[in-house]
């Protein structure tokens, strides 16, 4: 009676090895990766400047930044589909100001194209910007907005600084890995090594390898095919349509009236214009990014709802009795406690003291601004 089991047994085994095998067959036929030839072409150059392959070290470099970035598969289809909705307005801005378009793949290299972007050195934004550079080339960053994350303005920052660093170093690969190191330390490396030749420089192993990352990059996304990557036009993210409004606030505008003048929510208002912080537009003039076609009646409905929010429609002013947490005045007007936060710019530090004067809107009485 042992055999038909162990006889299970035996076939079950066959089995998982088989579909093993099959799904790892599968898999290197999804990745399809490609005998391409490895050695880069002695025409290869970066921003006009030819990279000396026929230097052992340069060359091995070099190979190894392609085979790490073109077998990172997942990584380039990211690269490449977010391309078409970034690289094309890079090239023109390069263009207008006089630069090589190879500083486009920089922008890849730094934050594959995601505003969002954060390294362990605190730079941020789609450009990578620490916070007094920015500062020092006009991006607003504070605590409730930090243009680093906006795309247009990183970009027009970016590129002055390294037409900056172009300027004062004389190369645009010597511009590119002060970009990345700092041009203080690029400096110092170029007076005590005694050479300008950033091939023939000793510096930080992320500096060594940021010129070669960025000619990868430039290879694989000139070529993709050659590298085994093959998109069609359907493949790439289109570019981000928007229209663009211009708002004078008196006072702080909750950006949720923004969303509902532009009969939009919270959330695409946030994505079209990272850069903002918090809840709230603050005091002054601001461009924002609405969607596309959403300018068209959007100063009625604007002024509509900024009537009703100045003339406190819909607000209670609650006084903090003794006894009284944030917590408990929620819950005796059945709202979020977060809300409450929000609404009376308490930056989550959810304590409050007996006299102090709460925003609460216990019903939401918005107004009709479909007509």
């Amino acid at each position: 009676m042992q055999f038909p089991y162990k006889n299970a047994f035996f076939f079950l085994s066959v089995f998982f090895i088989a579909v093993s095998a099959w799904e790892a067959a599968g898999e290197q036929q999804h990745l399809n990766y490609p005998d391409f030839p490895l050695i880069p072409s002695s025409q290869t150059t970066f921003c006009g400047e030819r990279v000396p392959v026929e230097i052992q070290d340069v060359k091995e470099r070099f190979e190894r930044e392609i085979l790490i970035s073109s077998l990172d598969y997942t990584q380039v289809i990211l690269w490449l589909k977010r391309s078409r909705r970034h690289l094309p307005y890079i090239a023109q801005s390069l263009k207008e100001n006089g630069m090589p378009e190879d500083l486009k793949y920089v922008i890849v290299a730094e934050s594959a194209l995601k505003p969002n972007a954060v390294s362990n050195k605190g730079a941020v934004g789609y450009w990578q910007f620490i916070f007094h550079t920015g500062k020092n080339y006009g991006l607003i960053i504070d605590e409730n907005k930090d243009e680093r994350r906006n795309f247009f303005t990183s970009t027009r920052a970016a590129l002055s600084y390294l037409k900056n660093l172009n300027t004062m170093l004389g190369s645009w690969t010597l511009a590119a890995a002060a970009y990345n190191m700092g041009e203080e330390g690029l400096l110092s490396a170029i007076h005590e090594q005694e050479t300008r030749d950033f091939y023939r420089l000793y510096l930080p192993d992320e500096t060594q390898r940021y010129i070669f990352r960025i000619l990868a990059i430039k290879l694989i996304m000139e070529d993709p095919e050659r590298y085994g990557f093959k998109l069609t036009d359907k493949d790439y993210y289109p570019p981000v349509t928007f229209d663009r409004v211009n708002i004078e606030c008196a006072k702080d505008i909750p950006i949720m009236l923004i969303a509902k003048s532009a009969k939009s929510s919270y959330k695409e208002i946030m994505d079209l214009n990272p850069e903002l912080k918090g809840h709230f537009l603050t005091k002054g003039k601001h461009t924002i990014m609405i969607p596309k076609g959403a300018s068209e009646g959007f100063t009625k409905r604007y002024e509509q709802l900024l009537n009703n929010f100045l003339s406190d429609q819909g607000k209670h002013i609650y006084v903090v009795k003794q006894g009284d947490t944030l917590y408990s005045i929620a819950k005796m007007f059945d709202v979020p406690v977060l809300s409450v936060s929000i609404w009376n710019r308490l930056d989550r530090k959810l304590k409050v003291s007996p006299g102090d004067r709460l925003i609460i809107y216990p019903k939401k009485t918005q107004p009709d601004t479909s007509k």
